[in-house]
């Protein structure tokens, strides 16, 4: 993924500071991310959803908002509805790139946000909240204290977060006009809720009443005991996948012709996890796995090992390889499987006195079902030798790497 450090006018004219996270391959769709109430385009969950659609060819745009994180203007100037206009002005900006958003992410008070601003933005086509309230007013019961003196005063100092913000009483008259529901009622986008049962600041109830208002098609989505700022790397990792997969349905997201060469495309390998050993592997918009170390070896086991891809390879080309001769040869082949293991072997011709060498050893059980006679299974078994993944292990491949620019 590569990141793009980049500003754009928000609505009051202040420069507002934003990334661009683009994917290292060809660029199929974009998103535009809202982060929560007072936080800011970096948070951890931001980062890992953003990474993950990247991997997938779509381009994600978070920003800070008017007076938070690196943007210009101040916190106390802002308000719901200035929340709104600065995600269409990031849209407009997106779209001089010639790069329309089709869809919209949103956590918590941002998530109400782009339920908002999707009706003035064309080009969506799917929107995502995360934890978002149904009513945005929710957002007042986190200095619902200072709210008299705001009210009285014009401006008060609150403690949010363990961080100091001025709340006008523009921000609060401003957001007690807000209704989602006409919003959510006349979307006309696809919609895709996530939010946690245990969710202590935004509860459950919301996401029921925003997923009742909306119209088909719409999805909920759990994220069991996450909290609500999606702090854990698993809980991140889960909405991410989420996410990836909801709008692979929705979007447009065709990949161009694979190069020469590569008749079945590019497989990119991106590192997830700077500080373990996890992996985003990608085959285009549409497949995506993970790979890690078990825990044993220093990984967090959120995926199979590569020896273990590699044996799946071969397990899933043989198993591959027999059918396709069954089903030629009309056979009455019902089921295949493979059950396949790796491990490093001392090398029965190794040369005396030499340091003893070890191989690869894989052993592959296969099973058949059927009412195929003898002849068959042993026609059978001489095929799955014939796989075409089992003769580039058996034979020597040659590997040519090169250091990228």
């Amino acid at each position: 993924m590569q990141s793009e450090k980049i500003t754009f006018t928000g609505h009051n004219g202040h420069r507002l500071a934003a990334r661009l996270d683009m994917p290292k391959g060809p660029h199929l769709g974009t998103a535009l991310f809202a982060h929560c109430f007072t936080c800011s385009k970096d948070i951890p969950a931001a980062r890992r959803i953003a990474g993950r659609l990247a991997a997938m060819g779509i381009a994600v745009l978070r920003f800070d908002f008017t007076g938070l994180g690196h943007s210009e203007g101040e916190f106390e100037n802002t308000s719901f509805s200035s929340n709104i206009d600065d995600l269409v002005l990031a849209a407009d900006y997106l779209a001089k790139r010639d790069m329309p958003v089709s869809m919209l992410i949103g956590h918590s008070l941002g998530g109400a946000a782009v339920l908002m601003a999707a009706g003035r933005i064309d080009s969506v086509k799917a929107v995502v909240t995360i934890g978002a309230p149904f009513d945005p007013e929710h957002v007042t019961h986190n200095f619902k204290g200072a709210i008299s003196e705001i009210c009285a005063e014009g401006m008060a100092d609150v403690c949010l977060g363990g961080r100091p913000f001025k709340i006008a009483r523009e921000f609060i008259e401003d957001i007690s006009k807000s209704e989602l529901a006409p919003a959510i009622a006349g979307l006309n986008r696809a919609l895709l809720v996530l939010h946690a049962p245990r969710d202590t600041v935004v509860s459950i109830d919301n996401a029921a009443e925003i997923f009742m208002a909306a119209k088909h098609p719409k999805s909920f989505v759990t994220l069991d005991d996450a909290d609500h700022l999606i702090t854990r790397a698993t809980d991140a990792e889960y909405a991410a996948g989420v996410i990836a997969a909801w709008a692979s349905r929705y979007l447009d997201l065709t990949p161009p012709a694979p190069p020469i060469g590569a008749p079945e495309g590019v497989v990119r390998v991106r590192e997830a996890d700077p500080d373990g050993y996890l992996q985003d592997i990608t085959s285009g918009p549409y497949h995506h796995a993970l790979a890690d170390e078990p825990i044993a070896y220093g990984g967090t086991n959120r995926g199979m090992s590569p020896y273990g891809f590699l044996s799946a390879g071969l397990g899933a080309c043989t198993s591959m390889t027999i059918r396709m001769y069954a089903r030629r040869k009309k056979w009455p082949l019902e089921r295949v499987w493979v059950d396949v293991t790796h491990d490093k072997v001392h090398a029965q011709d190794a040369i005396a006195g030499q340091k003893a060498q070890k191989i690869d050893c894989f052993k592959r059980e296969i099973h058949i079902s059927g009412d195929l006679d003898d002849a068959q299974r042993k026609r059978l078994l001489e095929i799955a030798d014939k796989c075409p993944v089992h003769k580039t292990l058996l034979h020597s491949s040659r590997i040519e790497t090169t250091l990228a620019e």
